[in-house]
């Protein structure tokens, strides 16, 4: 066969018998395990990828290797891809077949990514792609562009893949003043990590407190449908046919008895509002305090008629903090104070502020984390770092006729 001849239909011959080939792996051997690339596997065969993008450039007068780094191969893998990933977010995925799905599930079309069509699609592209990357290394500075993109998305793609067996995510539970070291699997096993936490303070600031008025035989806020909410820091002190005037306001609170509260510092404590309220229709007048308690302290509300009540819906969590201190295996010690979207990183592992006991509030004796460890990060990073440097010399390239015109 000449080399010419090596095309888009030969080429989308070879990847339909690719796939044939794996759902035949699929049904006679079952469902691939995705773990079998776990370290040190996958960099192994990352190398021997390289390797063999290497060797390319010696035997590149072979027709064979000429059309492993050539285009037509690479649209009609880029195709197949694209079509087993619309199948994948197309239909309900799971992480093993299951015997309901039927030939389907069986085919692996189910559990995608770990089956036999999209793995052997999946490593063919990353040969491919290195054979298309290396094949520029001849005259680089020729195609220094082509080289950073390719090079970019093979980095970015063996990250994704070759590394996802390498990937862990955890969530664990820490009490107040304990260390903790020990997760759950999926399959509830106790697992010890390489990194202990502890939680040294768990600390919640709430958003001022909202009012309504509920209906006292149905509990619902009114009106129905379109309830009426009154912070209290706004300036519009008015629910329904009820001025309101806020005339004590404590952030943290605790019953001083015969009604009264007072302020303080003591953990249980809840917000709590004295409001005076006047009737603008019948010029009735009221003055209480409320307060949404807690898990430890009772809910205080203000009667406002025979029908009506005005309460304090729960506050809302503004910002939650925890004043941690890890400990890895290797001797690393670092503390840090964790909020959301503020990760902590240590040894390789990415902490994140997770969770905490809803229904205590403030009073939550722990505090939950997200730990993440992706060994393949950085070489993520370094992927999407040339492909920018690639985008930009895209654009160089597309300006220069203009500027010497």
């Amino acid at each position: 066969m000449a080399a010419h001849n090596w095309q888009y239909r030969e080429s989308l011959v070879a990847v339909t018998a690719l796939i044939v080939g794996g759902f035949a792996l699929q049904l006679s051997l079952g469902p691939l395990n995705p773990y079998f690339l776990h370290s040190p596997v996958n960099a192994c065969l990352a190398a021997l990828i390289i390797l063999w993008a290497a060797l390319s450039l010696v035997l590149k007068k072979y027709r064979v290797v000429q059309w492993l780094s050539g285009v037509h191969l690479a649209v009609a893998l880029i195709l197949a891809l694209l079509v087993l990933s619309l199948i994948m977010g197309l239909t309900p995925q799971f992480s093993r077949p299951r015997p309901e799905g039927g030939l389907f599930s069986r085919l692996g079309l189910t559990s995608m990514t770990s089956s036999w069509p999209f793995m052997l699609v999946y490593l063919a592209t990353l040969v491919s792609l290195a054979m298309a990357a290396f094949r520029r290394l001849a005259r680089l500075r020729r195609n220094l562009v082509f080289f950073l993109n390719h090079a970019g998305l093979w980095l970015v793609l063996a990250a994704a893949g070759l590394g996802a067996a390498d990937r862990a995510r955890h969530i664990m539970h820490v009490e107040e003043g304990q260390v903790e070291w020990r997760v759950y699997s999926q399959d509830r096993q106790v697992l010890e990590l390489p990194l202990a936490i502890r939680l040294d303070d768990f600390d919640l600031e709430e958003y001022p407190p909202k009012l309504a008025v509920i209906d006292r035989g149905t509990g619902a806020p009114l009106p129905e449908g379109r309830p009426e909410l009154y912070q209290v820091n706004q300036d519009t002190p008015r629910l329904l046919d009820w001025d309101l005037t806020v005339l004590e306001y404590f952030y943290r609170a605790v019953p001083a008895g015969e009604g009264q509260y007072k302020e303080t510092a003591r953990p249980d404590s809840a917000q709590a509002v004295k409001v005076a309220v006047k009737n603008r229709r019948t010029g009735e007048e009221r003055q209480g305090w409320v307060t949404a308690g807690n898990r430890f302290l009772p809910p205080s509300h203000l009667a406002l008629n025979e029908g009506t009540v005005l309460v304090m819906s729960r506050p809302e969590p503004k910002r939650f903090t925890s004043k941690i201190k890890v400990f890895t295996q290797d001797g690393q010690e670092k503390e840090a104070v964790l909020e959301v979207n503020k990760p902590l990183r240590i040894g390789g592992w990415l902490i994140y502020q997770y969770g905490y006991d809803n229904q205590a509030g403030r009073m939550s004796s722990y505090s939950s984390f997200e730990l993440v460890y992706d060994p393949w990060l950085y070489v993520a990073y370094a992927g999407l770092a040339l492909g920018t440097l690639g985008a930009l010399g895209l654009i160089y390239q597309g300006r220069r006729p203009k500027e010497s015109a």
